[in-house]
């Protein structure tokens, strides 16, 4: 994949598959600005199409900051219309990612606040540095969190949790995060974009139909429950039945070499 040029992101393909993604506006601690939003949603949305890449990894750029929000220097002033034309295209960007066919790792190399801790939320899976910092602090503003923090972090925290980061809007570190199911593992901060990677690859060199089938099904189901949420599981194993790669992995074990899919 031939990425265009970004003004807020760096974007690289360290390995087949992989693409890490680097939001770069570290003077402003890497926030979330129109521009950010909108050359987000434009890599998203050049994303859903399957293609090349397989797994993206989100980070930071510098050790500070992964993204510390909304740029408020940016809304400062903004009338109410102006705010809430941007928080739509931040909703839409948000959306984008979220519908994305493929993983999206986030690497967390520092503080995660408000819309930055929503945008790592909102991926597959949280890997941190130990340095990382994360917070909900929308109540300190008048505001509450917009992009599906409340509901994602209920889910990774439990409810209870969950209320007290969001009332409180206290920051918590990697190792509490890691304690509360929000992040998956903390790592130097050094290593972490390398670690993130090398899982990104294991996920790349697996069936690529399989991958977008299971987060699907990951997805719609958080949502029900029973005979619903199972029902949505076989839809989507029986899919997979009739496909090249279903065939070709099977074949590939077999003769113990390593398969080779088409996505077909």
């Amino acid at each position: 994949m031939t990425s265009p040029a970004y003004a807020t992101l760096l974007t690289a393909a360290p390995a087949e598959g992989v693409l890490v993604v680097t939001l770069n506006r570290p003077a402003a601690g890497n926030s979330l600005s129109t521009q950010m939003a909108e050359e987000l949603l434009a890599l998203w949305t050049s994303l859903a199409t399957p293609g090349d890449v397989r797994v993206v990894v989100l980070t930071g750029a510098g050790d500070r900051f992964f993204c510390t929000g909304a740029d408020l220097k940016e809304r400062d002033g903004m009338t109410d219309a102006q705010w809430r034309a941007q928080h739509v295209l931040f909703e839409t960007m948000r959306d984008a990612l979220v519908a994305l066919p493929i993983p999206v790792i986030a690497a967390v190399n520092g503080a995660a606040y408000g819309g930055g801790a929503e945008i790592a939320l909102n991926c597959d899976f949280i890997y941190a540095a130990d340095t990382a910092r994360f917070a909900l602090p929308e109540v300190k503003l008048g505001i509450m969190p917009g992009l599906g923090g409340v509901q994602n972090l209920s889910r990774a925290a439990g409810e209870r949790r969950a209320r007290e980061i969001l009332l409180t809007g206290e920051p918590f570190t990697a190792s509490q995060g890691l304690d509360w199911g929000v992040v998956n593992a903390v790592w130097n901060p050094a290593g972490l974009v390398t670690e993130a990677v090398d899982v990104a690859k294991k996920i790349a060199a697996n069936a690529p139909l399989s991958v977008r089938n299971i987060r699907r099904v990951v997805r719609e189901t958080a949502v029900l429950s029973g005979a619903e949420a199972v029902a949505v599981e076989l839809a989507a194993y029986n899919e997979l039945t009739p496909t090249d790669d279903r065939r070709e992995g099977v074949a590939a074990w077999g003769e113990k070499r390593k398969a080779a899919w088409t996505g077909r």
